[in-house]
């Protein structure tokens, strides 16, 4: 027996069954191996290779020593966040706040910011804490929870705005190194070691970024070991600030020779303690920028240096894949920083505004140098900040880009990264954030670069915010972190401020930014891999299902109303192969209904595994390649019959249940192989090797697999179910393209006549009204064809008058059934030609043959005994003679729509000869048509009201 039985063999044939396949020893034989640890069921991997099989790396299963895992919290979290934090701010810029928002404006705008970052690092705790964290930091944690589109270009926006962050720290530094030992440095006279200008600044600048890819490249090992040494000498530098506010009295602070708002022979004034310097320095007191062309400063572009400064809280998380235990040193070192940090702003906030003037805080940037009892403090402090900055920043992206590359997020195009990496560390990664910061530095101005830098690192915030916020939202089991304070109150606060706050720094940025992360977002889901959201798992498809669930509970069948019905089609298919073409035709009749592509696998129940299970794949699968909106649906039963009527009962959910059942229609033509047709649109490879062929087909001249009782069965549990019904046949001639494109293919035919029994006493019954309705749901779709309803009058077999050619009577009837059925389109809204056919009330000979089909659909006592050889040649003549009238107005269709009678009564003692006559009657109807249903329907489906 084949491996899956067809209802027919058609191509677009329905149900499908296959017998379970036996043998499952070999199946056997592998579980108990994995059972007992059986060295051939297990591969043996090394210690950081142990992942299981959605990919997640399991806990405990790593040696740190061995991973390459050896950073500790100081080390790893606390060092390189307080370095990131401080940066070029805490000794270039936070008088340059100060001196024009004021203490209490400053003091707000640091409030501001930390409640935001304290928010975002709960969420980046908390997600964090909840599973094992591998490299590439905060993309890691949002591709995993987000997914794949979101994630990637999140991704890639924060690797963005590591290098923007790094170019912003090495402006500062080169800045530092300029009023110390350039023209009017501190150190240097009005000479200078250095020469300045444009071009020389930005050749210091790649200098610098220079000699951190150096460091780079020996390793992050060698930063990590070196951040602690250089946080101890920026903390040591800002506790000889805070000391020499303390104890300096009043000096005279130049003005630089980069500022040319004021005159070089300015003296500004440090006045040292003082009540009145701080009253002074309390409210806003705005003026232009000199570093920035004499450009107006405003709450906006301070807040925008600020928050560049302070967005370090990354730089722990960015280092995860060489922290021992990243769920523990990441929430510990990340929170204890951000508070040193802060302590550590306001108090120099503080001391600036009680000593010091904003005139010269806005006039000299670097004034700290002139007030330090130690000048030598404020430059290391300067230069050690910066750099570390900036070299946390650099390895922070080529990190990022490391793991973008890994992850295949951009497909190939990143294949070099992976390609570039000696001895665990990324060379190719690191030398391309070289070149992008060198790029970012030609823009020059460190408080423009600061702006951009907050924006893109206020996104990434954003989307951290939002993907904790979601995935608590979806009430997910496996959402359990270890970190317990926060909550979806504290994420949608994260989110909404940071949102607000990047519109407040600068519109143009952030609407700039949103709209290049949704693009990525577009073009990630378009053209990026989807095995890896399958691996990943993504917050979206848990947000669907939360939000699913909630309304199919809204859903309630009882409010059907038949204005709001449409079709939710349950297709049921043998073999894929074979039934693409009317797979393709039902997607676009369902007129986003449910659509479900049924398959029928006949099989015994008491085997091991449940092979649908892995049949339920190889149909998503068939799915995708399709591009249909529909699902797949499996079954297991013992007969094609029985697995028909458990998917009609259980298929669909709540009141998304299938209304509509559509079948291929059974007949002796052999079928199509859609998949391997050199002409056939739908050709693939993808299901012709390994475990894919599993989808067989009948090959001309096998014997089917389901005979044309049991077809007619289904027919009769269908209508019985209370099922509308199609028949599908010809569908492997059904060309779409060739429909749309060519002139010739003009219509789409109705045909509301029960050929086996015609009468004019109602032509215009449910059957024919959801003819009706199918047909214009194609029109929709081939907008470029003419409906045509074809009105057949005919004698009324239940009057006895009879009408002939000369019965002064038919044009009245003729003239009043026309405008019925006028009347009948037009409270329909249908526009449509009427076609009037006079066959059946002009034949007499035609009209008494079809008397005879009667039989066919009456009772079980009226049938028995009635089918005798003369009455089935009568009855085929006069099938035959209706073809003929259907095909002879068919030249120019493209879609056939057929009134089909209900099959004969199942308990019928002779039903197996029966129902053989009834479908070959049906064969003999629709031979030689273009694609063509024939139609059951049993319940009403079109509204006149509104």
């Amino acid at each position: 027996m084949n491996s899956q039985t067809s209802i027919n063999g058609d191509p677009e044939t329905a149900p499908i069954a296959a017998p379970r396949t036996a043998g499952r020893a070999s199946s056997m034989m592998r579980s108990f191996g994995t059972l007992f640890g059986s060295n051939n069921s297990v591969e043996r991997r090394p210690p950081s290779q142990n992942a299981n099989e959605h990919g997640y790396v399991e806990f405990g299963m790593q040696d740190p020593d061995r991973s390459g895992r050896t950073l500790g919290t100081f080390a790893g979290v606390f060092s390189p966040v307080a370095l990131s934090m401080f940066s070029a701010l805490v000794f270039i810029r936070v008088g340059f706040i100060v001196g024009n928002a004021g203490l209490y404006v400053t003091l707000l705008q640091f409030v501001i910011a930390y409640i935001i970052l304290l928010f975002t690092v709960a969420s980046v705790c908390a997600i964090s804490t909840n599973g094992a964290i591998e490299g590439g930091g905060v993309y890691f944690m949002i591709s995993r929870t987000l997914g794949l589109e979101f994630g990637g270009s999140i991704g890639t926006l924060f690797f963005l705005a590591n290098v923007v962050g790094c170019a912003m720290a090495i402006s500062g530094c080169v800045e530092g190194i300029m009023n110390n030992f350039g023209p009017g440095g501190y150190f240097s006279g009005a000479e200078g070691f250095l020469p300045d200008g444009s071009w020389w600044r930005f050749l210091f600048c790649t200098l610098i970024n220079t000699s951190m890819l150096l460091v780079c490249l020996i390793g992050a090992s060698l930063f990590a070991k070196t951040s602690v040494l250089i946080l101890g000498i920026v903390t040591v530098c800002l506790l000889a600030t805070y000391i020499s506010f303390l104890a300096e009295g009043p000096k005279l602070v130049p003005t630089p020779d980069e500022n040319t708002i004021l005159p070089n022979t300015t003296q500004l004034i440090y006045t040292g303690l003082n009540t009145t310097t701080l009253t002074n320095n309390l409210g806003e007191s705005y003026t232009q920028d000199y570093t920035s062309k004499g450009k107006m400063v405003d709450f906006a572009t301070t807040f925008g240096v600020l928050f560049a400064g302070v967005t370090g809280i990354m730089a722990g998380a960015n280092m995860s894949g060489e922290l021992k235990s990243p769920s523990k040193s990441i929430p510990l070192g990340t929170l204890s920083a951000v508070a040193f940090t802060f302590v550590s702003y306001v108090i120099l906030s503080f001391l600036m505004a009680f000593t010091t003037p904003h005139e010269t805080m806005q006039n000299n940037y670097l004034f700290l140098l002139y007030v330090n009892f130690w000048p030598p403090f404020t430059a290391i402090g300067i230069l050690t900040a910066t750099f570390s900055t900036g070299l946390s920043n650099l390895i922070g992206s080529s990190r990022i880009l490391e793991a973008l590359s890994k992850d295949q997020v951009f497909g190939s195009f990143l294949n070099f990264i992976l390609k570039g990496t000696w001895k665990g560390n990324p060379i190719a990664a690191v030398v391309s954030s070289w070149v992008l910061v060198e790029c970012i530095l030609l823009i020059g101005s460190l408080n423009m670069i600061a702006q951009i830098n907050s924006v893109l690192f206020m996104l990434s915030y954003l989307a951290t915010n939002l993907a904790c916020l979601g995935i608590e939202l979806t009430g997910a089991p496996n959402f359990r972190p270890l970190f317990k304070y926060f909550s979806w109150h504290t994420c949608l606060f994260g989110l909404i401020g940071t949102l607000v706050m990047m519109f407040v720094i600068n519109p143009i940025y952030a609407s700039s930014s949103i709209i290049l992360c949704l693009l990525l977002v577009i073009a990630l889901h378009l053209f990026s891999p989807a095995t890896q959201s399958a691996q990943w798992g993504s917050i979206s498809q848990a947000l669907m299902f939360h939000q699913v669930r909630k309304y199919l509970l809204m859903l309630d069948p009882r409010k059907d109303h038949v204005k709001f019905w449409r079709p939710q089609m349950l297709l049921l298919v043998s073999s894929p192969r074979s039934s693409c073409p009317l797979v393709d035709f039902v997607n676009d009749m369902k007129k986003s209904g449910l659509y479900i592509i049924g398959h029928v696998r006949v099989g015994n129940h008491t085997d091991l595994d449940d092979a649908t299970i892995e049949d339920n794949k190889q149909w998503l699968s068939f799915v995708d390649h399709m591009r249909v909106k529909a699902f797949a649906e499996t079954t297991l039963a013992n007969s094609v019959r029985e697995g028909v009527q458990h998917l009609i009962r259980l298929s669909g959910i709540g009141a998304m249940k299938p209304n509509t059942i559509v079948l291929g229609f059974y007949d002796n033509e052999a079928p199509k192989d859609f998949f391997q047709s050199s002409t056939s649109p739908y050709k693939t490879d993808g299901f012709n090797t390994g475990d894919m062929q599993n989808f067989p087909i009948r090959r001309d001249g096998e014997e089917k697999h389901i005979d044309v009782t049991e077809y007619v069965e289904i027919i009769s549990d269908i209508l019985r179910m209370k099922k509308n019904l199609c028949l599908c046949r010809h569908f492997h001639r059904l060309d779409k393209h060739f429909i749309s494109k060519s002139k010739h293919v003009k219509y789409i035919d109705v045909w509301p006549i029960n050929v086996f029994d015609p009468k004019t006493e109602n032509p215009f019954d449910v059957v024919s009204l959801f003819m009706m309705q199918l047909a214009v749901i194609m029109l929709a779709k081939w907008k470029h064809l003419t409906l045509r309803v074809f009105l057949c009058e005919t004698n009324d077999t239940n009057s006895t008058a009879q009408f002939d050619t000369q019965d002064p009577n038919l044009p009245q009837m003729e003239i009043f059934s026309r405008m019925k059925l006028e009347q009948t389109l037009k409270s329909l809204r249908i526009n449509a030609q009427i076609m009037e056919i006079q066959e059946w009330a002009r034949d007499t000979e035609f009209t008494r043959h079809s008397r005879i089909l009667k039989q066919f659909t009456q009772s079980a006592e009226a049938t028995e005994g009635s089918v005798t050889e003369d009455n089935l040649n009568r009855s085929l003549l006069y099938m035959q003679r209706a073809n003929q009238i259907i095909r002879e107005r068919s030249d120019q269709t493209a879609l056939s729509f057929i009134y089909l009678a209900a099959p004969p009564p199942i308990d019928s003692p002779d039903f197996r000869e029966i129902s053989a006559r009834y479908m070959e009657l049906l064969t003999e109807l629709t031979a030689e048509l273009p694609p063509t249903i024939l139609v059951h329907g049993v319940s009403t489906v079109t509204s006149t009201t509104l």
